[in-house]
């Protein structure tokens, strides 16, 4: 069995897909982004895994919150048949809550989406799931969200999911803003996970709005990732260098380099590989 952990932040504009590939084969994405880049070609993770990656089964699915940017490529999962064997999502939320918090031209999207909310509405026994590092081959994966403040806005209402592996630890926050960073960072279990995390995913695709320093004071990452499109006022990503003690990347036409932030805007889909103990991050 292999000892690496791979990941692939993909570049899908203003949206958000990870897939990863734990050391025994199991298959998990975070979010299901897809991309329409300037010519109007369309791009799906989902299809380029099925069809270029020989990935034929999604294991486990953690879709943050139901915002059409992070569920763009869920037609061709259906289409596909790669529907996860274990989904999580935020639960409990009121479905024309759901369609309120979406744009009219994005209402195909979540036509599916709840389609799927409806799919698994039962629970899986426990003894099976994919939360068991045993099942990941040694990945262990947390789930955090809360339900107590700024819940007018779906961004809140975000998943955030720690990934460990070993002295590897990647955090995944949605689309999370103040509020609800403000309440997970009140809670003794979530402090414990995110402690001495490796790789942040920026929240918010590292707009003002996700933006939360205080979560620094319990880590300081090598290298923060920010999944987004064209440049927008309130992106801070330079801010996010602040906090961050830089990584060795390779370039696939160059010479490595030392970063402290990548984004899929200027730096394509991210590449990364881990035993746990050393990684390789590759770009464009």
């Amino acid at each position: 069995m292999s000892s690496t952990l791979k990941i692939i932040v993909w570049d899908v504009q203003h949206g958000n897909a990870i897939y990863m590939k734990t050391p025994n084969g199991t298959n998990i994405m975070f979010d299901i982004g897809a991309g329409i880049y300037g010519s109007g070609r369309k791009f799906s993770p989902l299809r380029r895994l099925k069809y270029k990656g020989g990935v034929d089964c999604l294991h486990y699915l953690v879709i943050s919150h139901p915002h059409a940017d992070h569920i763009s490529d869920i037609s061709n999962m259906f289409d596909l048949k790669l529907k996860p064997e274990f989904l999580c999502r935020p639960k409990g939320i009121a479905h024309d809550d759901i369609k309120r918090g979406n744009r009219y031209r994005h209402r195909k999207i979540i036509k599916r989406y709840l389609e799927l909310d409806r799919t698994y509405a039962t629970s899986t026994p426990k003894r099976k799931t994919p939360l068991n590092p045993n099942n990941n081959g040694g990945v262990k994966i947390k789930n955090f969200r809360q339900t107590k403040k700024g819940t007018s806005n779906l961004n809140n209402y975000s998943i955030v999911s720690v990934v460990e592996y070993a002295n590897e630890k990647i955090l995944i926050p949605g689309d999370i803003e103040s509020a609800g960073w403000e309440v997970l960072m009140g809670r003794g279990d979530f402090l414990s996970a995110i402690e001495g995390t490796t790789i942040f995913v920026a929240s918010h695709h590292g707009r003002k709005a996700g933006f939360y320093s205080e979560v620094f004071d319990y880590f300081t990452p090598d290298v923060v990732i920010v999944s987004d499109g064209r440049y927008s006022d309130t992106s801070v990503t330079s801010r996010y260098g602040d906090y961050t003690q830089g990584v060795r990347v390779n370039k696939r036409n160059g010479k490595p380099t030392t970063r402290l932030v990548l984004t899929t805007r200027n730096d394509g889909p991210i590449y990364i590989k881990t035993d746990g103990y050393n990684k390789e991050i590759t770009i464009n």
